[in-house]
């Protein structure tokens, strides 16, 4: 067992309505971390929270917290020191600081203690203000910034998130993801937070795990899981839109050579030669030029495309670039208007050799 995990889960197999629905090998969460589970819907992450809270019994491995199994002791006390906020509330009919402090009445603590306790959630969240105002008039943002204080006034050992922030408009969640990780980056609470948004997994994650079709698939730092994925459905799902079949032709320091197409192409890598990778590469780690424009540059890595297609994605565009293969790219809108790039425009195609990331490819059936 790992030392410095709070709580593990090991070999853990859940069935709910006959169907078994999630499968963990083995996953830590380490004292102090926030780790953040990411995946699409209906992957399990909601069984996967519900069974760390012990509201959902696995059909079999074991849950240790502490190295002592969670589901044949005292399923009572470990639910007392772990802390749950879902995506809606669930506030009561009362104040912003009865509704805070109701954890505590429950559990039978003085009014001496409940008091200082409440009001110091209340001025870390920022709702201090709203202390006497009803639940029912809070905003989105208010109503899970009084959430979160409830959870988190009872002292928790482990605090579990089910997509909290999802249902808020932008600029409300913005504001409280940025809140609520200064706070976790203070309070050092135990934290397993599960969604499918990834910006929120890059912002509040010490580590990062993809689960997909009930099973956890990688696990490790965002950058690890974001840059390095182990296969091509965590590819996909961490947003490596640029999959480049290619066979390794030979190698030097740490540095393969692939061919690709009617391309040389370079990343770092361990490979044997003739063998059969597949290249990916984030969108934002292509840089696109309008045919001929292309200067020198620690780019190693050249491609001549046509552009597919040029999509508005907000402040940014998503351009589709055939250069034998679909390349895609992500550039700021205003550098695609100064550029003047539109469907059927040549452009050459340049990413630096570290940019790269190689997987083995599956062999042909």
């Amino acid at each position: 067992m790992n030392p410095d995990a709070l709580l593990s889960l090991k070999d853990i197999s859940v069935v709910r309505g006959g169907q078994r629905v999630l499968e963990l090998d083995d996953l830590d969460i380490l004292r102090g971390e926030c780790l953040v589970v990411i995946g699409p819907n209906g992957a399990g992450k909601s069984t996967l929270l519900l069974t760390a809270a012990g509201l959902l019994q696995p059909a079999s491995g074991s849950m240790l917290k502490g190295g002592k199994e969670v589901y044949s002791g005292s399923l009572l006390e470990y639910r007392r020191k772990t802390g749950l906020v879902l995506q809606d509330p669930l506030l009561m009919d009362m104040s912003v600081y009865d509704n805070v402090a109701s954890g505590l009445r429950f559990r039978g603590v003085g009014s001496k203690e409940i008091a200082p306790r409440v009001n110091t959630w209340l001025e870390k969240f920022g709702i201090a203000r709203l202390a006497k105002r009803r639940a029912r008039s809070l905003s989105g943002g208010e109503a899970q910034r009084t959430s979160l204080a409830r959870a988190l006034v009872l002292d928790p050992d482990l605090l579990l998130l089910d997509e909290p922030f999802s249902a808020l408009d932008a600029p409300t969640r913005a504001r409280l993801l940025e809140d609520f990780h200064n706070l976790l980056q203070q309070s050092h609470v135990t934290t397993l937070m599960v969604t499918h948004d990834l910006n929120e997994a890059l912002q509040l994650g010490d580590r990062v795990a993809v689960l997909l079709d009930g099973k956890l698939r990688q696990a490790g730092t965002p950058q690890e899981v974001f840059n390095s994925p182990v296969d091509t459905g965590v590819a996909a799902f961490v947003g490596v839109d640029t999959v480049i079949p290619a066979e390794v032709t030979g190698s030097q320091e740490g540095m393969l050579q692939l061919k690709a197409g009617s391309y040389t192409l370079e990343c770092p890598g361990t490979a044997n030669t003739g063998q059969q990778v597949l290249l990916c590469l984030r969108p934002e780690d292509i840089t696109l030029w309008m045919d001929g424009a292309a200067p020198q540059s620690s780019a190693r890595n050249r491609m001549q495309g046509v552009v597919q297609r040029c999509s508005v994605q907000g402040a940014l565009v998503r351009i589709q670039v055939d250069c034998g293969f679909p390349v895609v790219a992500l550039i700021t809108r205003s550098s695609w208007m100064e550029m003047g790039i539109r469907d059927g425009a040549r452009v050459t195609v340049t990413f630096k050799a570290t940019a790269g990331h190689v997987l083995p490819r599956a062999a042909s059936k």
